[in-house]
């Protein structure tokens, strides 16, 4: 028994130890990718996400691409064809629409005042270098299927179709952006849809797990506390998936963790304003009261109303 103890506390600790460790903000997440992700990937044969070029680091997170041995070609900006970039494989517009907080004042707004889109922001599993240039190209366009037309980028085989908002990124890189974007939508719960669904699960198939992969998946766990299921294979996206939104409950802040149950303070139910989009505590909260009844949105707890996109309302105390 005290050995299953002993196992057990150890367990905790390297847990709690891993997620100290997890970046909270995406100027960290970049630091962090570099340095115990990343670190040995400049010079090797792997390269960039979208264009497998090689690049010397430079300052806290930043690179300069080696175009020469690659065969990289400048379309239209030359610099930021020469730097890298971190990419959010899931980009940061995508995340936030999907969030109250961009429509109440943008990135900005978000990064200030929800915990949730900082998470986001920051994974490590949704952070890739890229040759900048096809970073601003790709934009936030969907992954999808673009076809004839003469090379873009020189060698790189990534394209985009600017008139469509799609990009399709080249063979070697498919199956991998496939993976970590179920990752980012089931984790979060996120809304995608059915022809995004249908592609995607056609490149997971087409363009199984790498080696690199995989020990790109061990890195980011050992700072993220835990892994890409996806990659693992201890879980795979069909259509109509049910998100399994882990995200949204292990981001919540700490005055809202601290608090106690609306159970454990009351019989009361918490209520949501569908027009603010601000949920009010049974106790604390002035205006539990003066919600009109066709505006209230009831939850049995907080998470559940912060799993729908409500922040709790801000005089409360």
């Amino acid at each position: 028994m005290k050995r299953l103890i002993a196992a057990s506390l150890a367990t905790l600790l390297i847990a709690s130890i891993a997620l100290a460790d997890a970046p909270s903000t995406f100027t960290a997440a970049k630091t962090v990718a570099k340095n115990k992700v990343f670190y040995d990937q400049a010079s090797t044969g792997l390269g960039d996400l979208y264009c497998g070029c090689p690049w010397e680091w430079v300052g806290k997170s930043g690179g300069r691409i080696d175009a020469a041995s690659c065969g990289y070609k400048t379309r239209a900006q030359q610099t930021r064809a020469e730097r890298i970039e971190w990419e959010h494989i899931v980009p940061a517009w995508i995340l936030g629409h999907q969030r109250q907080c961009w429509q109440n004042g943008g990135r900005k707004h978000c990064v200030a005042d929800d915990p949730v889109f900082s998470a986001m922001e920051a994974d490590l599993f949704n952070l890739y270098p890229s040759v900048g240039e096809v970073n601003g190209d790709r934009s936030n366009y969907q992954y999808g299927v673009v076809a004839g037309g003469a090379a873009q980028y020189g060698a790189c085989t990534t394209r985009v179709d600017f008139k469509a908002r799609a990009a399709e990124p080249r063979d070697e890189v498919k199956g991998l952006v496939a993976r970590s974007t179920f990752y980012m939508y089931d984790r979060y719960g996120l809304t995608m849809s059915r022809q995004q669904q249908q592609l995607l699960m056609a490149w997971d198939r087409q363009h199984p797990v790498s080696t690199w992969e995989r020990e790109w998946d061990s890195r980011t766990a050992k700072v993220m506390g835990h892994h890409n299921p996806f990659i693992t294979g201890e879980r795979a996206w069909t259509l109509g998936h049910k998100p399994s939104r882990e995200g949204l409950l292990s981001q919540l802040p700490t005055r809202i963790a601290a608090r106690p149950s609306a159970k454990a303070v009351g019989s009361g139910l918490i209520i949501g304003n569908r027009n603010s989009r601000v949920y009010h505590l049974p106790q604390g909260c002035p205006s539990y009261a003066k919600v009109a009844p066709k505006n209230q949105e009831i939850f049995s707890n907080e998470s559940a109303a912060i799993a729908a996109g409500y922040r709790m309302a801000g005089n409360c105390r």
